[in-house]
């Protein structure tokens, strides 16, 4: 059961930053090396998360911890 909502919370994460930057404005595709999303953003989208109760307290501070960890 909570695998499940980690992997739901993964998806919906996911969703949300891809969103961010589909829409173009012509046909052409255009290959970018990497996507940089801050640190800010992803604790943004994991408050959101954990405020509409995709999140336990558990895993919103495990989740954060994580992020916490990763280089600038």
């Amino acid at each position: 059961m909570q695998q499940t909502r980690i992997f739901g919370m993964a998806l919906a994460v996911a969703a949300l930053i891809a969103a961010t930057g589909c829409a173009s404005s012509s046909s052409k595709a255009i290959l970018q090396e990497s996507t940089r999303i801050t640190k800010g953003q992803e604790l943004n989208d994991l408050i959101r998360a954990k405020q509409v109760g995709a999140l336990t307290d558990d895993e919103f501070e495990s989740l954060r911890r994580t992020i916490m960890k990763r280089p600038n």
